[in-house]
């Protein structure tokens, strides 16, 4: 597989991979708030040094090939607002993402995962794009589904979601596939 490029653009966003020096900005956006990390399979962090951690994680992946994680920057700025998660596993690309709250309800989600679900299904061996949220959290699967992905199904408890409990939660699983 391709990896996919660094930056894209979208019509409202600049899209990049993360740097360490992203966490301050990170933390202040979505990563320390708990309704915007309500539903996803990771607490808030309590601290700008754990999120330092974390993110040494993911431009690991990068460079393995493991797993590919962009920052969402609104077009003109530098400053990270979300993050869109895209893993290949044999011939499938599964995607996670979070938004700031405050910039909820904007179709910026949507926009970022609507290019990366197109680039990976534009690679000869990925043949699914999908990607899953709690069955609590509609507005998730709504982004899904204005990204041109397709509701397939409820998972029952699939994932859990440690904001809500220890047990494994039933989720909504959309994709798109060709």
């Amino acid at each position: 597989m391709n990896r996919p490029p660094d930056t894209f653009v979208t019509e409202h966003l600049f899209v990049r991979r993360p740097r360490l020096a992203d966490a301050p900005a990170i933390f202040a956006a979505y990563a320390a708030d708990p309704e915007a990390t309500r539903y996803l399979t990771w607490k808030p962090h309590a601290t700008v040094a754990s999120l330092e951690d974390y993110l040494a994680i993911p431009i690991a992946e990068w460079e393995t090939g493991v797993a590919f994680r962009y920052e969402l920057c609104l077009r003109g700025t530098d400053l990270p607002i979300g993050s869109i998660h895209l893993r290949p596993h044999n011939t499938s690309m599964l995607f996670g993402y979070v938004l700031a709250k405050v910039w909820w309800g904007r179709g910026f989600m949507a926009e970022a995962l609507r290019f990366t679900v197109d680039w990976a299904l534009g690679q000869p061996e990925v043949f699914r794009a999908y990607a899953f949220c709690d069955a609590e959290n509609p507005a998730s699967a709504r982004v899904m589904e204005k990204a041109g992905m397709t509701r397939e199904g409820i998972l029952r408890r699939w994932s859990i979601c440690p904001n809500l409990g220890p047990e494994p939660r039933d989720c909504i699983v959309c994709a798109k596939v060709r």
